[in-house]
């Protein structure tokens, strides 16, 4: 069995029972739309099994058994394989990489196992749940309420929100109704339903006790945290299980708990229906999210930072930088300015801002409302993607999967160690060159014998590589850290 990946002290990635490998973690949707995406409704617009309740299940009732049997048919338990994985060693001294390739030794680490929760959205077997529950596995089985069980397609995933979308072949099934994230109230009873502990089917209730909580523990570059907090009781195995009001409507899907123990100690993290139903739509259109993004450096406003820049106001969120040529560039924003609301809606931090944005797709157009020198005005903004264009990005693996960032590397350290060329890991996050044990820092000099003095260089080597038979879609990489401890490190690009 894996070892569990959750953080003994601090804010943890809910998991169950597993290893690294399964635990860690653009247009505004109407209701209207949310309910046509379960695709599950009858001839009054009421999907089945809810219209019984329509009339008896106001939001305030503090009754659950409503809530419980309309949720818990719909939330399934997923039993997750990872590949047994070869591991490459060689004791060889530096030297010898410049003459020939080193032996390496491989040493197998035995296949794996690992389980968590989902939700079915659609009678035809679209399920959502935790990228972390799912991630790098390579065989998805998913366990009905009834028992019955079937192999999961990956649709797609997203790790800047930890969501990823699942489909079995199957139909009639049961599902749970989209509810509206905006809507929920602090305070307000939900409940939590999933898999703990490997224990199916388990209810647990409690309340709303923050909205938009950003906890930091998605490791994405472009990471989308607007947690909806709650005090249900939530453990390993509840990852990507539904939290449901009291209707019966899914809100948001279990993803982290708050821990110094690794089980649950009080509170619980959800990610909105509202960033949700936005990257399932995205993955079933596009293969992938369309991320928009503003194009600002934001940071909280504090009264620290309202009194040392005389802003007159603790609401919004506070610009301290703008991209070149970004859409908040061209809309105008500057540096020093506060965003106060995205089309109308009020942003009083990051987390909220980047929410409102991420619900929206590149190309779409937003008002925003600001405040500059104590005065309001509205600007309308050109949301663009990553790539500074309105374009659709597909799906496509690319150099990306490494999950690096890389830097030249300096003269100084170039002196020091007697090497000419290379290429330093600047920045690490979850991908395979960290999966491989590679550190920050590191010094690239070789990958699979050829020598790499760029960026340009590495990607090549990459989409080479991404060409071979599956036996031989391997990176091996020889350089040294800036201590001068030399390293070799082997990728296995077809796992």
């Amino acid at each position: 069995m894996k070892t569990n990946y959750l953080k003994t002290i601090g804010l943890i990635i809910l998991v169950a029972g597993i290893s690294a490998s399964t635990t860690l973690l653009t247009q505004r949707y109407t209701q209207s739309k949310q309910t046509e995406q379960t695709t599950n409704s009858d001839t009054t617009g009421i999907p089945t099994g809810y219209a019984k309740f329509a009339s008896i299940t106001p939001a305030g009732d503090t009754d659950f058994t409503v809530a419980a049997e309309l949720s818990v048919n719909a939330v399934v338990h997923i039993k997750t394989k990872y590949p047994a994985q070869k591991q490459y060693y060689s004791g060889d001294p530096f030297f010898e990489w410049f003459f020939g390739r080193p032996q390496y030794e491989e040493r197998e680490v035995p296949q794996q196992q690992g389980s968590g929760s989902g939700v079915i959205i659609s009678q035809d077997g679209y399920i959502v749940t935790n990228n972390h529950v799912i991630e790098n596995s390579n065989d998805i089985e998913v366990v009905l309420n009834d028992k019955r069980s079937f192999k999961a397609e990956l649709v797609g995933t997203d790790p800047n929100t930890d969501i990823a979308l699942l489909k079995i072949d199957a139909t009639g099934l049961p599902v749970i109704l989209f509810g509206n994230s905006d809507n929920l109230k602090v305070g307000e009873w939900v409940l939590a339903v999933g898999n703990p502990f490997n224990l199916t089917s388990t209810v647990t209730a409690g309340i709303v006790s923050a909205k938009a909580r950003n906890i930091n523990i998605i490791n994405a570059e472009m990471s989308i945290e607007s947690f909806i907090q709650t005090d249900a009781a939530v453990n390993p195995g509840n990852s990507g299980g539904a939290l449901v009001n009291t209707r019966g409507e899914l809100v948001g899907i279990n993803t982290a708990i708050a821990s110094r123990t690794g089980s649950y100690s009080g509170y619980s993290f959800a990610v909105p229906t509202s960033i949700v139903q936005k990257v399932v739509a995205d993955i079933k259109q596009y293969g992938t999210v369309q991320r928009a993004v503003l194009g600002v450096q934001i940071q909280n406003i504090t009264d620290e930072l309202a009194k040392d820049k005389d802003l007159g106001t603790l609401d919004g969120v506070y610009v301290s930088d703008v991209v070149e040529m970004s859409s908040a560039a061209i809309a105008g924003i500057k540096k020093g300015d506060i965003i106060t609301k995205i089309n109308s809606t009020p942003v009083k931090s990051a987390s909220e801002l980047q929410e409102q944005i991420g619900r929206y797709r590149p190309g779409d157009k937003v008002q925003v409302e600001l405040i500059r020198n104590k005065k309001t005005q509205v600007l309308e903004a050109t949301l663009k993607n990553r790539q500074g264009t309105t374009d659709v990005v597909r799906s496509n693996s690319d150099i990306d999967v490494l999950g690096v960032k890389f830097d030249e590397v300096g003269e100084k350290t170039r002196r020091a160690l007697g090497i000419s060329y290379g290429l330093q890991v600047k920045e690490l996050k979850k991908g395979k060159m960290q999966t491989a044990g590679i550190k920050q820092g590191f010094i690239i000099l070789k990958v699979n014998n050829m020598p790499i003095r760029s960026e340009n260089d590495m990607e090549s080597i990459f989409k080479a590589a991404q060409q071979n038979s599956e036996r031989e879609k391997v990176l091996f990489i020889a350089g040294v850290y800036p201590n001068g401890q030399v390293a070799y490190y082997a990728i296995n690009l077809a796992e």
